[in-house]
């Protein structure tokens, strides 16, 4: 092990060394952090990043009142972002996952007359606290989680509309454009920023990983024919399931 790096680095290499070389096996306890200090002549502290740093590589797991365990590799599926994905009919995360060959759903909880906080504001292209629907969506795959998102409409664009709920009425269960297109508003493009983050503890608990384990949040907007922004969510990937792949579709004779 270099003898220039951290204390905690060196530890969690040679610690990442000794599960690749099949030391401990998938589902096997670790020693305690006590045990492992005294074994590399170090603090339970730097013990503790160590392990902490591989749990957030996805090697271990920590098991509340436990332990530490090898974790099980999880196998990552692709998640193709493209303008395909949009034009189907009905929901295009379920129709998403029947192409994995899984059944997608989602719970949520919808809310009308939510102030817009201000980065909100600003990609809606309204004023702060202006009033909005927010919902909190929990997809799932094989009911198993596989994303979240936060979804935030403009009171200005669906009020006294049979959508205003988006997973209520005679168009729940189908995506953004397919609901807009319901009240006359054309959804003529999306723009997606996606950012490398680190799972909450509140995100986490949800996506059934570790808090500080690495995502993905895209951040999502949608937009009508007049370059007015309908919608915007904030959608969360844990990167240890999924790889994202985006689609660009290019003009005949390109």
């Amino acid at each position: 092990m270099g003898q220039h790096q951290p204390p905690y680095i060196r530890v969690a290499d040679d610690l990442r060394r000794r599960i690749q070389s099949g030391e401990w096996e998938v589902g096997a306890r670790l020693p305690s952090r006590a045990k492992l200090a005294e074994e590399y002549g170090v603090g339970t502290n730097v013990t503790q990043r160590a392990q902490e740093r591989l749990i957030t590589e996805g090697l271990l797991e920590g098991r509340a009142g436990s332990g530490t365990y090898v974790r099980e590799p999880r196998q990552r599926a692709r998640m193709v972002r493209s303008r395909h994905h949009e034009s189907r009919d009905g929901s295009p995360f379920r129709a998403d996952m029947k192409e994995l060959g899984k059944h997608g759903s989602w719970d949520c909880h919808s809310e009308a007359r939510v102030p817009a906080p201000e980065d909100i504001a600003q990609r809606l292209a309204i004023q702060p606290e202006a009033l909005c629907v927010r919902t909190d969506y929990e997809f799932l795959a094989d009911n198993r989680p596989a994303q979240l998102s936060t979804s935030w409409e403009p009171m200005a664009v669906t009020d006294g509309t049979p959508i205003l709920l988006p997973e209520m009425g005679p168009m729940a269960g189908t995506g953004v454009v397919e609901r807009m297109r319901s009240i006359g508003v054309a959804v003529e493009r999306a723009v997606e920023l996606p950012h490398p983050a680190r799972a909450t503890p509140q995100q986490a608990g949800l996506l059934g990983i570790t808090p500080g384990e690495l995502v993905l949040r895209i951040e999502r907007t949608y937009y009508d024919q007049d370059g007015r922004p309908v919608e915007t969510a904030d959608i969360i990937v844990p990167d240890s399931r999924w790889e994202v792949a985006y689609e660009v579709p290019l003009p005949p004779g390109s």
